[in-house]
């Protein structure tokens, strides 16, 4: 069994749902801490952090990643107990088998074979890790980051070890993501009987025509690099339960992925005049998750694009599509950001898993990136 796949299975054991870690830290400290690495500890909350780095001097490569998971769901539903790795039929299987536990084992043992080949590389190899990427996002790479640039430390490269492929192991690599902007909404209404409406005022009714119009609207086209902004309804509620009475209020919740073709005060105007053209009496509290981000092709893309065609053959597409990650608390310390990882096939979902050959070929690449960049 590889170093890679023996750590990753050593990981997916430690049980660590959000924002818990586990010991997973614990067991990446040791290892890096064996081949040089100096380590901070930076827990706030409930959420173990930690910053590591080898060397003093530029340029910095950040390794970036989080150790927490999402909740097993329906235990009932696993073939196998999700902390306990499991291989089989060349796959292995464990809740963060691709997200991301198989991502950080590789990104520490890339770092054990690339110092022990070149123990005087240049520049500073460092890890920012969180246990907050599947939870809140406050406690966790938001908060490191704020340390970090009070200090004045910059990074120059980062990689998130995110499960970024899509079909097979290489074909994508994030070099972006949308911004997220939610909203809580609330339609004031009047309560009534339903045989008087006349009587009352219907919440449901007031909103339809705008939500209609919030549907339907094309917000842009996107650009070369992002795909065009998209509204959402994730959760819509009115209603006493009864079937004779006219509900006095109606509560909703959205969200807006957008592209760098918007900013947010011009997203919430937008919905906020559509509300008020059409009548609706409201309250509506907003949310910004993140903004996007963008590392425009460059150094770290063109290396990690030549790493995966060495090492498998195929030349990756360059995407922004998907979720919010910890590159945007990241980019905007000026650092060009990349998310390349296994496939994401499984994530989130009952059975994760990973193949296990792919989980060696990400260390591989992972190790071709620190040749091409620090040596």
């Amino acid at each position: 069994m590889s170093p890679t796949l023996e750590l990753t299975r050593q990981l997916i054991a430690r049980p660590s749902v959000s924002p818990a870690d586990g010991g997973c830290q614990q067991l990446m400290i040791e290892r890096l801490q064996a081949i040089g690495f100096q380590i901070e500890s930076l827990p706030f909350g409930p959420v173990e952090n930690f910053w590591a780095t080898r060397g003093t001097a530029g340029p910095v490569f950040c390794f970036a990643g989080h150790t927490d998971v999402v909740p097993t769901g329906p235990l009932e539903q696993w073939s196998t107990d999700p902390f306990e790795p499991v291989i089989r039929d060349g796959l292995l299987y464990g809740r963060g088998a691709a997200d991301m536990k198989s991502g950080l084992a590789a990104m520490v043992t890339a770092c054990e074979q690339f110092i022990g080949a070149h123990a005087a590389h240049r520049g500073t190899i460092a890890f920012l890790i969180t246990s907050d990427e599947e939870g809140p996002s406050v406690d966790g790479t938001r908060r490191v980051v704020e340390v970090l640039q009070a200090r004045g430390a910059t990074i120059d490269w980062c990689l998130i070890g995110e499960p970024s492929s899509e079909r097979v192991l290489g074909d994508t690599i994030k070099i972006g993501r949308r911004g997220s902007l939610s909203g809580r909404l609330t339609v004031h209404g009047v309560q009534g009987h339903i045989a008087y409406p006349q009587l009352a005022d219907n919440p449901v009714h007031a909103l339809a025509p705008a939500l209609a119009e919030l549907v339907a609207r094309q917000w842009d086209e996107g650009n070369e690099h992002f795909q065009p902004t998209s509204f959402q309804v994730s959760n819509l509620n009115a209603g006493t339960g009864a079937p004779n009475v006219i509900p006095g209020e109606l509560k909703a919740r959205f969200n807006l992925r957008f592209s760098t073709q918007q900013t947010v005060p011009s997203l919430q105007a937008i919905v906020e005049e559509i509300l008020k053209r059409h009548g609706v009496r409201y309250t509506l509290e907003w949310f910004i998750s993140g903004y996007p981000f963008l590392t425009k092709p460059g150094a770290l893309s063109a290396a990690a694009c030549d790493a995966v065609e060495r090492r498998l053959g195929r030349r990756p597409k360059l995407s922004t599509g998907g979720g919010t990650s910890d590159g945007r608390f990241i980019a905007p310390m000026g650092a060009q950001v990349v998310e390349l990882g296994v496939v994401n096939d499984t994530i989130h979902k009952v059975n994760e898993h990973v193949r296990v050959a792919d989980i060696d070929a990400l260390h591989a690449i992972y190790q071709d990136l620190l040749e091409s960049l620090l040596v």
